[in-house]
């Protein structure tokens, strides 16, 4: 626990009443069928039961599909003015978060940035996991800045979202080496190894009521 923190949830999850958790998805799901799998295990106290992608070919439905997960998929309405679509896409959305009673949203490779009304409305629910060190590489390209920068430790960060990108409080970190040798390609596989182990145990975490620093 931390001297005054904040726990991000009301409740508690116990493997008799596990809390409900939605995960936003975009490609392959690698992240959320790792979730997936860490649930299955009895004694979990929490359970996802919306996986949410703005893709109708995103990799990761064949995931929910395989652990019997329903999938939503809520594409944009090009036709609308930006604002106006972003704004209808995510109403669309917390229709469904609202009906699944959802307590926790976890973003695994979600990749639109959400909007100030939305994360206000679930704030400090939504968590995300970032392939850096954050604060530093904050983006879409970490791991080509990471490389360009020279650095030779980079990692992962699981933090609260907020109306920002990439800079809500963090909850947790993985550090991984960079070698000189390094592709974008061997770094993402090195990074995504413990941004597996370390997204389920802070969910773990979070669903128990540890405390965080939120910064408030």
């Amino acid at each position: 626990m931390i001297p005054g923190g904040s726990r991000l949830l009301a409740k508690i999850g116990t493997p008799d009443n596990p809390l409900r958790i939605a995960v936003f998805f975009s490609g392959s799901g690698t992240g959320m069928n790792a979730l997936l799998n860490h649930q299955n295990n009895a004694q979990c106290i929490h359970k996802t039961v919306l996986c949410v992608t703005d893709k109708e070919d995103a990799g990761g439905i064949q995931y929910a599909e395989q652990h019997d997960v329903p999938v939503l998929v809520e594409t944009l309405d090009t036709s609308l003015p930006r604002e106006e679509r972003r704004r209808e896409h995510e109403q669309r959305i917390a229709k469904h978060l609202d009906k699944a009673d959802i307590d926790l949203i976890v973003l695994s490779g979600y990749m639109r940035l959400l909007s100030p009304d939305f994360v206000e409305q679930y704030y400090p629910r939504i968590v995300n996991i970032h392939p850096s060190l954050l604060p530093a590489f904050p983006g879409k390209d970490a791991h080509t800045d990471v490389l360009a920068s020279g650095v030779r430790v980079s990692g992962c960060t699981v933090h609260v979202v907020d109306a920002g990108m990439d800079t809500g409080p963090i909850l947790a970190q993985r550090r991984v080496p960079v070698f000189s040798t390094d592709t974008r390609s061997n770094l993402a596989r090195r990074v995504q190894v413990e941004e597996h182990r370390l997204y389920p145990k802070v969910i773990d975490s979070i669903c128990s009521g540890v405390q965080f620093d939120l910064g408030n």
